[in-house]
C-alpha cells in the first residue's frame, strides 16, 4: 500500500518512512512517496487556527488533485507554555510574520531559533516546557479516511546545541536524555520524532481501505 504524502521536506520524509517500517495494512507493507507533481502544484493556505485543521485541509486539497490516491497532509510545530503556545501553527513561519531578520541573510531555521532565544530571555528564568506537535490527515479524493496526532515532550533552552535535525532541533532540549534534539543519533531521534508518532499512531487503525 502506497501512502502518498503531501511534502518535500526531506526530514519529514524520513520521519515518516522510519515510522511506516513494518506496518502492515491489509497484510500489505505500507510505503511512502512523494506525491506525484507536488512541486509543480500551487500550495493551499495553511491559514487554520490549530495544526489538525491545517493538516485537515491540505489532505483534502491535494488529494482531489490526485484521484484515487491516498495523500498524506501533516501540519507540525512548536508549542512553548511560557509563550501562550507560540509559535504552534506559525512555526514555519514565525520570524516572517515578524519581519525578524529578513536582511540578514540568515536561513529561516537560524532566524526562527534567534527569534525564539530572543522572546525567551525576555521571560523569568525557570524550566521552559514546550512540546513537538504533529496533526496528520489522510484523504481520498477530497474525503478524509483518518486523522491522527503525536507529540513530544521537552523543553526550551537559549544556547543552541547539536548538528542534527532541523527546524527548531537545537533549542530542544530532551530532559530524560540530557540531550537536545540535535545532538541525538539519528536513529534515536527518529524513534522519538512527532511526525513519526503521530503515523505510527494512524496506522495501528484498520483504515478499511480495499
Amino acid at each position: 500500500m502506497r501512502l502518498y504524502v503531501a511534502t518535500t521536506n526531506p526530514g519529514k520524509l524520513r520521519d515518516f518512512a522510519h515510522a511506516a517500517e513494518g506496518h502492515l495494512q491489509g497484510g500489505t507493507p505500507i510505503r511512502i512517496e512523494v506525491l506525484p507533481g507536488l512541486a509543480d502544484l500551487p500550495a493551499p493556505p495553511e491559514d487554520g487556527p490549530t495544526f489538525a485543521a491545517n493538516a485537515r485541509a491540505k489532505a483534502v486539497y491535494y488529494s482531489r488533485l490526485a484521484p484515487g490516491l491516498l495523500v498524506v497532509a501533516d501540519d507540525s510545530g512548536l508549542e512553548v507554555d511560557a509563550l501562550n503556545g507560540q509559535p504552534g501553527v506559525r512555526s514555519a513561519r514565525y520570524a516572517d510574520d515578524l519581519g525578524y531578520g529578513l536582511h540578514s541573510g540568515a536561513q529561516i531555521d537560524d532566524r526562527n531559533n534567534a527569534l525564539l532565544i530572543s522572546q525567551m530571555m525576555r521571560l523569568p528564568f525557570e524550566p521552559q516546557t514546550a512540546r513537538y506537535r504533529c496533526a496528520l490527515a489522510l484523504s481520498r479524493d477530497g474525503g478524509v479516511v483518518a486523522t491522527a496526532d503525536g507529540a513530544v515532550e521537552g523543553r526550551i533552552v537559549t544556547e543552541p546545541r547539536g548538528e542534527g535535525g532541523f527546524g527548531y532541533d537545537p533549542l530542544f532540549f530532551l530532559p530524560e536524555l540530557g540531550k537536545t534534539m540535535a545532538e541525538l543519533d539519528p536513529a534515536v531521534r527518529l524513534s522519538l520524532s512527532h511526525r513519526g508518532r503521530a503515523l505510527r499512531s494512524l496506522l495501528e487503525h484498520n483504515l478499511g481501505i480495499d
